[in-house]
């Protein structure tokens, strides 16, 4: 089993079966509850270039060359990234994927210049506001109040360079050191 980041487009054939089983999700859960055509106006609400470098960034988690979990971000503002779509296949939930995701996602926002993170989710989604909440994300709601009351979920956290960002930032200099330069 071998799993590997693909940084791509959400119209990448080999992203569509994640994007479909997403947006039927979002059908399925939500229907025309927000507005008129559903998961399929979300879906489309933002032309796949939003995701695309230099602002943005669409990460499919492949497992075996398949997609089995994926995530973005665009620009919300100068120092913002606003991270979207982060989902696991229906038959690989549960192994902490969406985590991977996340973590992913956030040190790719650092090394495109990002010092924060803005998101939304669903008040039908109680799974991805518990990963937020358990991943060092600040609500930006009452968190006393009935997420259906409130509908719509902000989330924002300051971006801090891990372990590994800094490790790949220093790789040269560390290279530099071992080879006695």
């Amino acid at each position: 089993m071998t799993d590997r980041f693909l940084y791509t487009l959400p119209t990448d054939p080999v992203a569509l079966p994640l994007v479909e089983q997403l947006t039927d999700e979002y059908q399925t859960r939500y229907g025309n509850y927000f507005e008129e055509g559903g998961a399929v106006q979300e879906m489309n609400r933002y032309p796949a270039e939003r995701f695309a470098a230099p602002d943005g960034a669409f990460v499919l988690l492949l497992r075996n060359d398949r997609p089995i979990a994926g995530g973005a971000f665009m620009r919300y503002d100068e120092t913002t990234a606003e991270f979207k779509r982060v989902w696991t296949d229906r038959d690989h939930r549960r192994q902490g994927l969406a985590k991977r995701v996340l973590v992913e996602l956030e040190e790719q926002a650092i090394r495109q210049g990002y010092e924060r993170v803005y998101l939304t989710t669903g008040f039908r989604q109680p799974e991805a506001r518990g990963l937020y909440l358990t991943t060092g994300y600040s609500a930006l709601f009452d968190l006393e109040a009935k997420p259906e009351d409130i509908q719509i979920l902000a989330f924002e956290k300051a971006l801090t360079a891990s372990a590994g960002v800094l490790a790949a930032r220093n790789g040269d200099a560390q290279v530099a050191l071992t080879q006695g330069k």
